[in-house]
Order: structure tokens, then sequence, then C-alpha cells
């Protein structure tokens, strides 16, 4: 079984719009409001026609640690709290409605805190009126001359219009006339008071370059965007006397009568892919003041909306919307052409948007917290929406912009796809209290500005030749003249044109037949019947000579205002192309500044990234600088140091060499006194063992001159001591000569009791070493205390050389070091045995040995083995570097 795959409706492409290269940024205009009181804090300040200044208020420098600083805005103009209304609309609103004649979209919104003057701007007060009053009064001003009767145009609700007939539109007209409910266009001036004398006669304008071949009808609509959802404000509620009316709080109102809740809407997308809100109520109006007065039903309807449901009219988006059908006319220049493909629909939508306010300010909860909730969110869709494109534009991506996220943006998404210009009018409070929302807004309004939307192209025109409505009127007119001329003038009280045509014609005998043999008087009527045929044929020959030379004229006049006209498009043609030659230029230069701006400000980023560079380049040099410089001290100071650890090392060598070389021969007459006093004991046990009884005597010690190595100095005593033990001779203490002395006692040392005292002559006592004290002197001595293993306190002194250094300083060189030591004579015997007795009571292995020398022997051993090679016992003189 073979299935078929189910194909899917393919979808409707898009219609093919006119590419059109050329773009234009969203023009962002500033009001300023004056402040409510004069001695207010102001935050706001106009600097010039384009460019205001931002400054925190004091209050919130405190609270910031001062980190706000003034900020600039430009926008494409600014207005001071002294502009009228007039000037606005000259510069904002006047091109859109020049545009909307021409056939071209256009988008204006205000944009701004809550307070900050967006409804005033937009509606104006009596005396004042505003951009909306002034856009409406402009258009019928413009095309008053040139309006289809009523119902000749009608919506189709397919966002489209469509042409009726003059019959249909005749019975329409006939079925509103009929209608109490629907009151007729006001023949007079019939303002509601709140509307009364907003425009004044002396500021009336009028746009120019009107197609005069062509009929205008206009219609409005008004639409109000809450909570995200969008309701008809010119919508006709049938009355239900069954079913109760509620509120939005949920109880029944008073009167059923007083108030209906509207039903919201939906967007659709028509043919052409432009979005419109379905089943809204388009009203045709045909005055400036029947559309004031839908206008202020509208607004009637929303304030009772607003009091019954508990919300403010600056929580919701207010959208008029005015539509603007043109139809050109059929070649007889009479009527409307029934052709519904050159019908063309332009609207301008004017838009009152909620205030941005945060809700932490405002302090609203509940309701109100859900209403200024879904305000900020539509709000925020608008910015996110405005910097994808930005993105997009600058960066060249190809991101999605969420227009489906809010009502408010999927509505106009158009207008910033290039369906018409779009401009905005940023209003700002300048009082101090509304600093931080400003400063959004005005973050906000410099992103907008550098969104670029495509240039609206011109939309085609019929090819009927022009001057069909002058050249119809100019007939009319030519055959009424024609008309008068012969039969007098067509006043009230003369006869009709046909009246004077039958008493133009021969008088008609009597027609009274007196009897059968009359013969005169059927004669005598066919005789006036033919005279009157030939009359009447005389006329037509006359009246088609007449109207065939009238044709000639005016086929004569449209050849020539034919060959006018094409005059004229060749003269606009090249008018066009010099145009866009000058177009061309402007967008070259502006492109060329653009780029030297670019250019400059690298210029000045590289200027500063060089004199960056440079710093780090001086600091680098100076730091190398440093550097070398410390390194070659350091190597000065390294070869000092290996010269002076040469010096060290070879003292050392020295002098272990010689400590070996005595302490070997000092081992070695120790060994031969050992085995002589083993030789004497084995004699003796040997005589004893001998002879029984043997005599004391005394043992001689054999002289072994001839073993001895000859030393230096000898390492121990003989056994038995012939003499007094031999002192070393220690070296002159250099303290005795004539060299200044840097005396060093530290604070911490104790004060002695003793006979001997450490005493310098010419010497400079100090605390701490100093470089002045250190700069006189040329030796130095340190008084350092410290406990003995026998819990005596020991002095030693520390002594040095001075030495000056390459930087100018000075340093010590420390040579020599003299101990000094008190001893308590009542502590126990300072003898003591170096061996064991034997059996007899007699020393098996040596004797009891003097202190004196046994110090002796072993402060000498003690000054080259465990005091190491750097302190020498000061019995010796310490060799001196060559």
């Amino acid at each position: 079984m073979i299935r078929q795959a189910k194909g899917k409706t393919p979808r409707r492409p898009p219609p093919k719009k006119p590419s059109n290269s050329q773009k234009d940024p969203v023009g962002v205009y500033c009001r300023v409001r004056p402040l409510g009181e004069e001695d207010e804090e102001c935050c706001i300040e106009v600097i010039s026609n384009t460019t205001i200044q931002l400054h925190a208020p004091d209050g919130l420098k405190a609270n910031r640690n001062g980190e706000f600083k003034e900020t600039q805005y430009s926008f494409k103009k600014v207005f001071g709290i002294k502009t009228s209304q007039m000037e606005l609309f000259e510069d904002v609103a006047k091109p859109l409605v020049e545009d909307l004649i021409h056939c071209k979209n256009g988008l204006l919104f205000t944009y701004g805190v809550t307070g900050s003057g967006k409804t005033y701007t937009m509606t104006g007060s009596p005396g004042q009126g505003g951009l909306l009053p002034r856009s409406l009064d402009m258009i019928f001003n413009s095309i008053s001359p040139y309006q289809a009767k009523r119902y000749v145009f009608k919506p189709d609700d397919k966002n489209g219009m469509e042409v009726q007939n003059q019959i249909d539109a005749l019975l329409d007209r006939q079925k509103r006339d009929s209608q109490t409910s629907v009151p007729k266009t006001p023949t007079a001036r019939r303002f509601d008071p709140e509307f009364a004398d907003m425009i004044s006669p002396e500021e009336a304008c009028k746009a120019g370059g009107v197609d005069e071949d062509s009929s205008y009808s206009v219609f409005v609509s008004y639409i109000e965007i809450y909570n995200n959802y969008i309701y008809d404000l010119l919508e006709e509620t049938p009355f239900d006397p069954i079913k109760p009316k509620w509120n939005g709080a949920g109880t029944p109102l008073k009167n059923n009568t007083e108030f209906i809740p509207p039903q919201s809407k939906i967007l659709r997308e028509d043919q052409n892919h432009n979005m419109y809100v379905a089943g809204c109520t388009e009203v045709e109006v045909k005055s400036t003041e029947e559309a004031f007065e839908v206008f202020w039903r509208g607004q009637k309807k929303r304030r009772i909306a607003n009091t019954q449901l508990n919300r403010e009219s600056s929580r919701s988006h207010s959208v008029f919307i005015i539509k603007l059908a043109q139809a050109p006319l059929d070649a007889d220049g009479d009527n409307v052409l029934q052709d519904k493909s050159q019908v063309n629909v332009s609207q301008l939508c004017l838009v009152d948007l909620a205030g941005s306010e945060r809700t932490s300010r405002t302090r609203a909860e509940g309701s109100r917290l859900r209403e200024a909730g879904n305000i900020n969110q539509s709000l925020m869709t608008l910015r996110t929406c405005i910097e994808v494109l930005r993105e997009n534009q600058m960066c060249g991506t190809n991101k999605m912009v969420p227009y489906r996220d809010s009502k408010v943006t999927h509505l106009f998404k158009n207008y910033f796809d290039g369906e018409g210009k779009v401009r905005m009018v940023v209003c700002v409070n300048p009082k101090a209290d509304d600093y931080e929302e400003t400063l959004l807004v005005m973050r906000f309004a410099e992103m907008t500005q550098e969104v670029e939307v495509a240039r609206p192209v011109d939309r085609p025109i019929c090819g009927f030749a022009a001057g069909r409505r002058q050249r119809n009127q100019a007939f009319k007119e030519e055959l009424t003249r024609r008309l008068e001329e012969r039969g007098g003038p067509l006043d009230g009280d003369s006869p009709t044109v046909l009246n004077q045509l039958l008493q133009s014609f021969p008088p008609l005998p009597p027609c009274e037949i007196s009897g059968p043999n009359d013969d005169v008087t059927l004669p005598r009527l066919i005789e006036a019947l033919e005279k009157r045929h030939k009359f009447r044929r005389m006329m037509v020959e006359e009246y088609n000579k007449t109207a065939n030379m009238l044709k000639s004229v005016l086929q004569e006049q449209d050849s020539n205002l034919l060959s006018k006209e094409n005059f004229i498009q060749e003269q606009r043609g090249r008018l066009g192309e010099k145009d866009k030659m000058i177009q061309n230029q402007k967008n070259e230069i502006d492109r060329l500044e653009k780029k030297s701006k670019m250019l400059e400000y690298k210029i000045d980023i590289l200027q500063k990234t060089t004199n960056i560079y440079e710093e780090d380049k001086r600091s680098l040099q100076q730091e190398l600088e440093s550097r070398e410089q410390r390194l070659q001290r350091e190597m000065s100071e390294k070869r000092r140091m290996e010269s002076r650890m040469q010096g060290i090392v070879t003292d050392a060598k020295l002098k272990w060499e010689k400590e070996c070389e005595r302490r070997v021969n000092a081992k070695q007459l120790e060994m031969q006194n050992k085995l002589w006093v083993k030789d004497e004991k084995l004699k003796q046990l040997k005589a004893i063992v001998t002879e029984g009884k043997s005599e004391n005597r005394e043992p001689q010690r054999p002289s072994r001159e001839k073993d001895k190595v000859p030393a230096k100095r000898s390492a121990s005593p003989s056994p038995v001591p012939t003499g007094p033990p031999v002192r070393p001779l220690h070296r002159r203490s250099h303290s005795a000569g004539g060299e200044r002395w840097v005396d060093h006692k530290p604070n911490t040392n104790v004060d002695l009791d003793t006979v001997l005292q450490p005493n310098i002559p010419n010497s400079i006592k100090v605390n701490a070493p100093n470089e002045k004290a250190l700069s006189k002197c040329d030796k130095y001595v340190l008084t350092h205390q410290e406990v003995a293993s026998d819990g005596e306190i020991q002095t030693k002194l520390i002594k040095g050389e001075v030495f000056k250094t390459r930087g100018g300083g000075q340093s010590v060189q420390f040579t020599d070091i003299e101990t000094l030591k008190q001893e308590n004579p009542v502590a126990a015997s300072r003898k003591r045995r170096s061996s064991e007795s034997g059996p007899d009571g007699e020393p098996t292995e040596g004797s009891w040995t003097d202190v004196e020398t046994r110090c002796s022997v072993a402060v000498e051993m003690r000054a080259g083995s465990n005091l190491g090679p750097g302190y020498q016992h000061h019995g010796y003189p310490k060799r001196r570097k060559p």
C-alpha cells in the first residue's frame, strides 16, 4: 500500500515592497515642562536648542558619595519651557501630516515620566491646542474642497477601503439621517467646553501639493491598551436591561445604564502584512468639529472607565488613529473611480504612552502594582525592541526583534520595518524628585536616535490625465453660461430653461376641428409641427456645432495642458535627479563627517594610548636605571665580599693547619707519657714478684728529647710538673692605642659591682649605633652580657673596625672578642681526679692536677675547636689581610 504524503498549504508570500536603501533616523525631540513651584530644586538645564544637561540633586549626591556627574544629551531639537504649542507642531507633527496627505504613514508618540506633560503635549487645553487637534485641523483645511460624499468610501473590516457606487452611498446616507442616535455633521462650531477655541484662526495651517484630481475621506478610531489588552473607546455597546453590569471591584453598579466595560480586541495581519485591530470602530468624519466630537466621546468613555474601574489615566496607552482614504476621479472628473486597487489608505497614529515610573517610589499595592508591572513590562519591551534594532543595524546581526511580547510593539512593528516615519517627543519634568526616572528616559531616547527606519517610497499614481476635476468644473460653468445667454438669467423669478425653449418654438394653431369637411385645421397644424421640427433640427445642429466647438476648444486646452504637464513632469524629473544628486552628496558628506569624527575619536584614543605608553616607558626606564645602579652596587659588594671571604678562608686554612699540627704533637706526647707510665708500673710489678720486697723508689722519667716532635707550644703539661705553669702571652688590646672608639652599651645591660670595669678612653658612648658617631670614629666595641653555663653573668667586648662604603655610609667588620667573667670563690672544689685510683690508694693512670694548669690547657684547646675559626683567643695575634 502506497501512502501519498499530505502536502501542506503553502504560505502566502509577502508582497514585494519597492527596495529603498535610504534610511532616516528616528526623530527624537525633547520638551521641558516648567516647574510647579519657583523655589523647587531643578535637575535639568537647557544648554542649546539641541542639548540639555542633567545634574544630580544635592540629596542624591550625599547619599551616593558624589558619584553622579553632570551628563549631557543631544536631540534633534529641544523645546524649552517658553515653547508654544504652535512651534512644537510646526517642527514635529506638520511634516507627518503632509506625508499623510501624500499617501505616507506616520507614527508620533510621547514618552516620559508621569506628570511630565505628555497629555498636554498631545491634546492641549482650551486656547492651547496640542498636536492632535492641530493635525486634524490641518488635514481638513487641506482636503475640504476635495472631500468625497459620505459613505463613498467604506471600510472592508480587513484594514482596507472599498469604493461604493452612488446608489449604495445614497442609501447609507438616508439610513444615517433616519437614525436619531447618530448626530449629523454640524454646520456650525459646537465644541465641547473643554475643546472650545483650541485653535485660533490665525494659527490655522494648510498643506501644499494636494492632488485635486482625487477624492478624500477621513476615518478616525480611538483605542486604549491597558494591562496588555486592547479596548475600543468608540464602540457602541448595546444596552442589556436584564444582565447586571459590574465594575472592576466585583460589585454591581448602582445604575445599569451608566457604564458597560468594553470587550478586548485582538490584532490581525492584513494581506500586506500590516498589523491592525480587528473589529475596531472607524468613524468617517467630514470636519474638524466632528473629529473633535468623536475624540471627546472616546475621552469621556475612557474617564468613565477609569472612574468605575478605579484606575488612573496614566496607567494605560491611548492611540488615536487617523486614516485618510484617497482615490482618483474617473476620466470625466465627476465621480470616484470604482477600482479598489486604486484606493490608497495612509494613516497617522498619535500615541500617548503611559508614564514610566518605579513601583518602589509609587508604593503601589494590589491591582495598582499589577498595573504598574504591566506598564513597565510593555515599556521595557519597547526598549528591548529598540536595542535589538540598533544592534542589528550597527553590528550587522540578524537577531529577531521581540515585537510580539507586547501589544504596543506588535501593533506598530510595521513602522520600524519601513512603513512610515517615526517620531518621538520625550517630555521631562525638571524637578529633582524625578531625576532617576528622567535619567532612564534620557538613556532610552539617546539609544532610540541611533535606530534608522527605511524611508517610505512614493506610491504609484493612476494613468489618467491631470486636471480632470478642473476641466469638469469649467465645462459645467461654460454650459451654464451658454444657457443663461440664450434664456436669460437663471434666477428664482425667471422661467426655467425648458420653458424658454418651448416658448422659442412657433405657436401652435387652434386644434379644434369644426366638422368633417374642415380641411384647414389639420394642414395648418401639420405645417406648424413641421416648422417646429425644422426649428428643433436647427437647434440640434446648432447645439452639436457648439458642443463640437467647445469640445475642440477643450481638446486644445487639454493638449496645451498636457504639453505643459509633460514639460512640468520633465522639469520635475530633472529636479528629482538634482535632488537625488544633492541627497547623495549630503549622504556622502554625512558619511565623511561620521568617518572624520570616527577618525578623530580613534586619533584621540591613539594619542591617549601613546601618552600612556610613553609614561610607562619613562617609568620602566627609571626602574631599569635604578635596578642597574642597585645591580652595580650589589656587584661591587659581591666583589668586596669575595675578597674578604678569600682572606677569611686563607686565615682559617692557616689556623686549622697549625691547630691540627699542634693537636697531633700533643696527642703524640700524651701517648708517650702513658706508655712510659705503663712501663714503670710493669717494672715495679716485676720487681715485687721477683724480689718479694722492694724499696720504694721514685721512678725517674727518662729524657725523651730525641723522641719529641718540634712544636710551637705544648698542648699539655708533664705528668709531674717541675715548676709553675707557663701562661701564654696575650697581645696588647687595640683599645690602648690612640684611635677613636664608638662605645656601644645597650640600655639592657646590668651594672656589675666588679673592680675591673671596661674603660675605653677617647670614645663616644652611645646606646644605639648611628651614622654620625660611626663617621667620626674608626673603631667600634659592643658590650654584650649573657648568662654562662654555671649561672654567672659574663661580659663580652666585641670589637671591630669601621669602614666607609661606596654609597657614602659606614660599615663595621668585627675582628676580636674579649670576655670578662666574675666567679664565686665559695663554690665547690675546683680540683678533680683525672683517673681512678688503684687498690693501694695510688693513682693508676694519673694524679691530681692543678686547676689553673688544666684551665690554661682547656682554654687553649677550646680556642680553636669549639668556638670555631671566627673566635680567636686573645693570646694569639690576629693575622691581618695583606
